[in-house]
């Protein structure tokens, strides 16, 4: 079994993306609002350092969305290929991040 955790900045293919999982007969996503590090630095009290960054942050981006989905290890291409056909290339910027991670031991899946 396998953690994937997607961290999507385009949140507004979120649904389309969500549609795509469930076409493929992935199931079971948790999805929790998030922040990254430069938008929380934006919107911190100002501090002489953090002042200077401003420039150079964006303020208008939108918060963005953790995925955790607990998938088989033969699920996994088929949610990179549903990512990449919603989403595009990860390596794009401002589009997302995923990774997954081994899990030894799981209770509370259902099926």
């Amino acid at each position: 079994m396998k953690l994937v955790v997607l961290i999507l900045n385009r949140i507004e293919m979120m649904e389309k993306l969500l549609c795509g999982f469930s076409e493929a007969k992935i199931s079971g996503a948790t999805i929790i609002e998030s922040t990254g590090m430069a938008q929380a630095l934006y919107n911190m009290e100002d501090g002489a350092f953090l002042g200077s960054l401003r420039f150079f942050l964006d303020p208008a981006k939108e918060d963005n969305r953790t995925i955790l989905m607990v998938l088989k290890e033969e699920q996994i291409p088929d949610v990179k290929r549903v990512i990449n056909d919603v989403i595009g290339d990860l390596s794009e910027p401002n589009t997302g991040i995923l990774f997954t991670l081994p899990i030894d031991e799981v209770e509370g899946l259902h099926k």
